[in-house]
């Protein structure tokens, strides 16, 4: 599998990683899927603490498999706090769960809001045990995962403090590219989270879409959108079981420029959300937010260019039906 550097780490990251929410219906379900990751040349896995048991079982996997420990990066996710003695408690229970000596990349669990970011940048907060974490040999690189706002992830990244972003952005939702740019630009490493689930469900497409699609699978054409830019160093692959990684991976090895045949259908996907919405498209400006109802404007019109124009009406259903459910992960 082609690997790339990721950022300013210098860590060289295969093009796919295994993220392990999904894979926890039990240790052995995650460490056949474990197995399969870098028996396919998947060398990062990514968990966090809010994931369950997934530190534990890929811990006791990673020691039953016997993986040499510089062979395998691991990022684990923190939630942000104010209170460095909580940060401190955090990081050795994941190291502990996990059954290491160091982790290779922490991020920062969801800088959602502005409030999260004034968590990170107090002087007396969180940041003081990360940095003594990584003089100890804990922690190797600092990085953040966000849903929030661009301006939101643009700020954070402004701040200098952060090696690697976690964060969403998709050919269905290219809202945060000023974000990608910025990242390229300050050397960070940019890891795509979640392309096939939150990229549209594109494991489970529409007929209307397939067709559209044709001669490639939607969630082909996604991953070949995103690895055929170089800045883009890694994507999601939440697997829940080894098969679930066999189709993914046939797009590892690739030449990521596109080719005419590749280009002509994304052209066609274009001709028909325009054709199918015409006056009624909505091109995401997000001008009409803030909202004073704080209705998420913006999304539930996406979603709706969605549905009329590719028939990815389950995936509308699944996102519009997160709002007011997910608090802060999914505002509106």
């Amino acid at each position: 599998m082609q690997k790339r550097r990721f950022g300013k780490t210098n860590l060289d990251l295969s093009v796919f990683s295994l993220g392990t929410m999904r894979c926890l219906a039990s240790p052995q379900t995650t460490r056949n899927t474990i197995e399969k990751a870098f028996s396919s040349g998947i060398n990062h896995l990514e968990t966090a603490q809010g994931y369950g048991k997934s530190e534990s079982y890929i811990g006791q996997a990673l020691q039953d498999l016997a993986i040499p420990r510089e062979e395998i990066h691991l990022t684990t996710k923190l939630a942000p706090t104010l209170d460095p003695q909580e940060m401190r408690l955090q990081i050795d229970r994941s190291l502990a769960r996990l059954q290491v000596d160091y982790i290779d990349c922490l991020a920062i669990h969801g800088i959602n809001t502005w409030e999260h970011l004034k968590l990170i940048t107090n002087s007396n907060g969180c940041l003081t045990s990360i940095h003594t974490a990584i003089s100890q040999g804990k922690i190797r690189h600092l990085g953040f995962s966000t849903h929030g706002s661009l301006d939101l992830i643009l700020a954070a990244i402004e701040t200098n403090l952060f090696e690697f972003i976690n964060l969403h952005y998709y050919y269905f939702w290219q809202h945060n590219q000023k974000a990608i740019a910025l990242a390229a630009e300050k050397d960070l490493g940019i890891f795509i989270i979640s392309p096939a689930d939150k990229g549209g469900k594109l494991y489970t497409p529409p007929e209307k879409l397939q067709e559209l699609c044709s001669p490639y699978t939607p969630l082909e054409l996604n991953y070949r959108f995103l690895l055929r830019d170089k800045r883009i160093n890694t994507l999601s692959l939440g697997a829940a079981t080894p098969e679930e990684l066999i189709t993914p991976l046939q797009a590892s090895d690739g030449d990521y420029l596109l080719a005419e045949e590749e280009q002509a259908v994304f052209n066609r996907l274009e001709q028909q959300l325009e054709t199918s919405l015409s006056t009624e498209l909505c091109r995401q400006c997000h001008q009409c937010l803030p909202c004073p109802e704080t209705i998420n404007i913006s999304e539930i019109l996406r979603l709706r260019n969605l549905t009329i124009a590719y028939d990815m009406e389950d995936y509308g259903k699944y996102r519009y039906g997160m709002l007011e459910n997910a608090g802060h992960w999914f505002p509106g």
